[in-house]
């Protein structure tokens, strides 16, 4: 997964925050470092799994959740297969 083309993260005063040319969105430290993962270098499932590491699976589906919710809001795109890092 990797951040959509005209996505950036950034970080103010006040926190991350996702930017793109339809304006910027506060984001929370959670959304923050899961959006991070998505370099390009990690499947769906391994940006899971880091984000996890040990946790429960509700917290799994959360994270699932959050990815799918991003990738209907075009912040991100699935890519056909990790790049190496």
């Amino acid at each position: 997964m990797i951040l959509a083309p005209g996505r950036q993260l950034q970080k103010d005063a006040a926190g991350p925050v996702l930017v793109s040319r339809a304006g910027p969105v506060r984001l929370n430290a959670s959304a923050a470092a899961i959006l991070e993962l998505c370099d390009g270098t990690r499947t769906r499932e391994e940006i899971i799994a880091q984000t996890v590491g040990s946790g429960s699976d509700g917290l799994a589906g959360d994270v699932r959740d959050f990815l799918e919710a991003a990738s209907r809001r075009g912040w991100i795109i699935e890519t056909r297969r990790a790049r190496p890092a």
